[in-house]
């Protein structure tokens, strides 16, 4: 009998992760409000409103959650209801059926820690969010780990991949972060989050211990100048424009993943430069040879 995966929010991450959940044989349901999104990805695709109990209640059964949702929009309600809401309906759901979740995992983000001077940060960590997204995300996490239900949090760092260019495309106009001070950065490929996830649900369903909390991020936190400055010379360009403003805001902090490496995962792109050379080349970015 195959093992039956629900992604709650499934999107480019849940597709990504779903293709592999059935490459290994599972049975995989995608949820999300619109399930037309899902034709052609070969998951089997169910409608949810997060915040409609009916919805909830027309679930299926399964094994393993995954909540991977976004906030439709940067707006403390939507954070609210995407995250803190939602995840909080579908444990109070869930917990209450005959047949229970195995292990529910909630997808968060590094934007919990409030750190901005180059520091490292693992699990251990203090997340001491001071803006309403990573407050918001910070309590959806202590939802779960609290709750009776087995859960465990992903952190993911800065993710990116294919459609998520932003950054190539900043430099492709010349743009470039200043040199100093030292602006650390973290990312992880699209690929790698869908890996981590794979790799974390098949431990579960091994019978392996799981930690309750892991950070998802490269093997590389980089200087935001360093990896802008690489991506410039693939690109061939000429950086013209130091940004300034935007940066001011951001946290500087190096990311350790140390505990997913322990936990067996190997990375499919370690650093920045195997994983923006595989989206520089799909993506059709790189100049033409002479």
């Amino acid at each position: 009998m195959k093992t039956t995966t629900l992604i709650l929010g499934c999107g480019d991450i849940g597709m990504a992760l779903g293709r592999e959940l059935r490459e290994a044989g599972h049975r995989v349901i995608g949820a999300r409000r619109n399930p037309r999104a899902l034709e052609g990805s070969g998951l089997e695709a169910v409608a949810v409103d997060l915040n409609d109990p009916t919805t909830l209640a027309g679930l299926p059964d399964a094994e393993t959650l995954v909540y991977v949702v976004s906030a439709d929009r940067f707006e403390e309600a939507a954070y609210r209801a995407a995250y803190l809401d939602g995840l909080t309906a579908v444990l109070a759901e869930f917990a209450g059926r005959d047949t229970a979740p195995g292990r529910v995992f909630f997808v968060s983000s590094t934007s919990v820690y409030a750190q901005r001077d180059g520091e490292v940060v693992d699990e251990a960590s203090p997340a001491e969010p001071s803006g309403f997204s990573g407050t918001l995300m910070r309590e959806a996490e202590q939802a779960l780990i609290d709750h009776d239900l087995p859960g465990t949090v992903v952190r993911f760092s800065g993710i990116y991949g294919p459609g998520r260019d932003r950054l190539i495309r900043q430099v492709g106009e010349g743009r470039i972060a200043p040199a100093s001070p030292a602006m650390y950065s973290n990312r992880i490929h699209r690929d790698d989050c869908a890996g981590v996830l794979a790799h974390l649900i098949g431990r579960h369903l091994a019978g392996d211990p799981l930690e309750a909390l892991y950070l998802g991020s490269d093997c590389e936190p980089a200087p935001l100048n360093e990896v802008m400055a690489w991506l410039a010379k693939q690109l061939k360009v000429e950086a013209t424009e130091t940004i300034q403003s935007p940066l001011r805001r951001r946290a500087s902090k190096r990311c350790s993943n140390a505990r997913l490496l322990e936990s067996g995962y190997r990375f499919r792109y370690p650093t920045f430069r195997e994983g923006y050379a595989q989206v520089l080349q799909a993506g059709g970015f790189l100049p033409e040879r002479a």
